[in-house]
């Protein structure tokens, strides 16, 4: 049996502790625009860029954890538990900061916390009957687009809002999916 603190479980972990890393850099204003940037015509700060850096970091951890623990044998229960739990508590502290910073409308993360929600509480009622529902590709491509949609939005990329629609639009088909495939587990009556 795998030691639960195992390397993949602690890049999971870092997740947890990465994000506030994220918001404080977001939105502690390191306010000194970057010369060559606004050459460019974007207008970014030494913040954005560093908070930028650590999203993408702790992104990254998201495919190496789960590469490494089912490429050594090293999958646990608290690594089922603790991955998807870290990669929410990333995505909506970086969703958050960009509300708080005007860059993205309040609606659309509550629209995709809400998404969250209804999944993870289908799959308790599933494992309370002994279903597990495995993660979707339509979960994962949801979850690669809203990561590359933040990275926009916290660089300031041309295009960053219509990316974050591509980001919604996918998390409420991913939703439906789930939602559709687990009907019968909800509505089951006893």
């Amino acid at each position: 049996m795998p030691s639960a603190l195992n390397v993949p479980n602690m890049l999971s972990l870092s997740r947890i502790f990465l994000a506030p890393l994220v918001v404080f850099l977001l939105t502690v204003r390191i306010d000194f625009d970057i010369p060559y940037m606004v050459n460019l015509g974007l207008n970014i700060t030494y913040g954005d860029v560093l908070a930028g850096v650590v999203f993408i970091i702790a992104a990254l951890t998201d495919t190496a954890d789960g590469y490494i623990a089912r490429k050594k044998g090293m999958v646990t229960n608290f690594g089922k538990f603790i991955d998807p739990l870290s990669d929410k508590v990333l995505v909506v502290a970086a969703l958050i900061s960009l509300v708080q910073l005007g860059r993205l409308p309040a609606w659309m993360v509550v629209v995709i916390v809400s998404r969250d929600f209804v999944v993870s509480g289908l799959r308790m009622v599933a494992a309370v009957e002994g279903v597990v529902i495995p993660a979707s590709w339509s979960g994962k491509a949801k979850t690669v687009v809203q990561i590359i949609a933040i990275t926009m939005m916290i660089f300031k990329m041309p295009f960053a809002l219509p990316a974050m629609w591509v980001a919604l639009s996918l998390t409420v088909w991913s939703g439906a999916v789930y939602l559709t495939g687990g009907w019968d587990l909800i509505v089951d009556s006893d």
